[in-house]
């Protein structure tokens, strides 16, 4: 199976869990030239911006340990876009990663902060 169609598995699965939890999903994979963002959801009055990691393997570290400050600044700069875009109106705006490994599903929320 080609990494992207493991990738589009992973992004399902978490879009199920969220959804399993009461989140409504907005948008996936919302792209701009800045970047893309996996999963944009809601939870109550919280806009998430989700960022969906794969490993198959532990041998090189947690699926959430690849995220660096350059794919950061990535997703911070087109949530910026996102809100320019469709003006949503939340009292909260929340950053989170959801991991997808061998042992399952883990979401990790408020996995960095960024000003918007």
């Amino acid at each position: 199976m080609k990494s992207s169609q493991i990738g589009k598995l992973a992004e399902e699965k978490a879009a199920e869990f969220l959804k399993n939890r009461g989140y409504q999903i907005l948008e996936k994979n919302f792209r701009t030239k800045f970047g893309e963002i996996d999963i944009v959801a809601t939870e109550e009055d919280t806009l998430v911006f989700v960022e969906v990691r794969f490993r198959r393997s532990k041998d090189f570290g947690l699926p959430e340990e690849t995220i660096n400050s350059r794919k950061i600044q990535k997703i911070v700069n087109t949530a910026y876009r996102y809100i320019s875009m469709k003006n949503p109106h939340f009292s909260d705006i929340r950053f989170d990663v959801i991991a997808v490994d061998t042992e399952g599903v883990r979401h990790i929320k408020n996995a960095f902060e960024a000003e918007i």
